[in-house]
């Protein structure tokens, strides 16, 4: 017998010996010990085949998620299946997302009362649609004169937004996630030229959350549509004006159809968020590693989708103008400074509702102190001096 030979038997049968002493110590009948033992270690009983390994099986979740967008809108239904395909990809099966449209499985402004009530288990949407049912989802849209795309998330992430974002939720069993940014939006569709304050006076208008409170300061009427119901109201009547994002998502609505005044900039949403809401009981439920898989897709979803709205608008501008006949107009500063005026008042009387909804807007109010010099600084004086020099 070769010395390896000797000494690999010699540690089996060791080891196996070991082994049936110490069953038959716990009281194993002997017999039965030494019997195991050689079964195992070279003896004379019959050998047994190993139990195979156990396997974990990989159980999938399969969830429903509604959307105010219709289904697959360029930029906001799009962002919407974005994330539930990547949810699905990141962990790996194991949550699938079904997507329904704005209408398929409740009205697309009903998103919130779907996750609450349990009807879906998690929303895409703009959570300023909610303001009804708490003033302080107003702000966690889009603010008129408020957070551009990147100050907002910097409010999100470094300014406190998240937790109050959270803490509006928590009163309907919501979680928040940012997933989408349409960037700074245009200031409407409009059958007439707007040239002052006057001029909004007797104006009825599509246009939901705080700029809408604005547009009745301002002597219009503000009313709150899904995307979808846009287009009915203008053949209707019901509306003369109305805005909605810009460039891209405006042309696939074909609203250039019906209005042909396309006024800028626009004073209400500077950048618009959107968020994906997470029903808490299935939030709650996750691990922290799949609280951190969900973060991690919205969040993602969130840089994906603005930089989706800036590669397609300037296009979609270009052809509005040069062969759709539209007629693009600039907001004087008068009228701005006028909208900036009624702007402020709306606001301080939104943030004295409630003790949670004056909260959010005194957070609002210093970390908009806090960001403007900056971004006046950097971004906004580059962009003046980049205009210097054409290419």
């Amino acid at each position: 017998m070769k010395r390896r030979d000797f000494l690999t038997g010699a540690v089996t049968t060791g080891a196996v010996v070991g082994g049936a002493a110490l069953l038959a110590a716990c009281g194993e009948d002997k017999k039965m010990a030494e019997k195991k033992a050689g079964s195992t270690g070279g003896g004379t009983g019959e050998a047994k085949t190993p139990a195979a390994p156990q396997v974990a099986t990989k159980q999938t979740q399969e969830l429903k998620m509604v959307t105010s967008w219709p289904k697959g809108f360029p930029g906001l239904g799009t962002a919407a299946d974005r994330f539930a395909a990547n949810l699905e990809k990141a962990s790996d099966g194991r949550f699938k997302v079904k997507v329904f449209g704005g209408g398929e499985l409740v009205h697309p402004l009903k998103c919130n009362d779907a996750v609450q009530e349990g009807t879906a288990d998690l929303y895409h949407s703009a959570d300023y649609y909610y303001g009804g049912k708490a003033p302080g989802y107003l702000f966690m849209t889009a603010v008129p004169f408020g957070f551009t795309p990147n100050e907002m998330d910097a409010w999100i992430h470094h300014g406190g937004g998240q937790a109050l974002w959270d803490e509006v939720g928590a009163q309907f069993g919501v979680k928040h996630l940012m997933c989408g940014n349409t960037g700074s939006q245009m200031g409407g569709w409009f059958n007439k030229p707007i040239e002052s304050a006057e001029d909004f006076k007797g104006i009825k208008m599509r246009i939901p959350g705080l700029g809408g409170a604005v547009v009745n300061a301002l002597g219009g009427t503000a009313v709150t549509l899904g995307g979808s119901e846009i287009k009915p109201a203008i053949d209707a009547g019901t509306i003369d004006a109305t805005e909605w994002v810009g460039p891209w998502n405006d042309r696939a609505f074909g609203l250039h159809q019906k209005l042909k005044f396309y006024h800028y900039p626009g004073f209400h949403e500077p950048g618009s968020m959107l968020g994906v809401g997470i029903s808490k009981k299935l939030w709650d439920g996750l691990s922290e590693a799949d609280q951190a898989l969900f973060t991690a897709v919205a969040h993602a979803e969130n840089n994906y989708d603005l930089a989706e709205f800036n590669a397609n608008n300037s296009a979609a501008l270009d052809d509005l103008i040069k062969n759709q006949g539209v007629k693009l107009i600039e907001f004087p500063d008068d009228l701005f400074k006028s909208m900036g005026e009624a702007s402020k008042q709306v606001l301080a009387d939104t943030g004295a509702k409630d003790a949670l909804t004056g909260k959010i807007y005194e957070s609002f109010l210093a970390f908009r102190k806090n960001v403007v010099g900056w971004t006046k600084l950097s971004d906004q004086t580059y962009a003046n001096k980049r205009a210097l020099t054409e290419f």
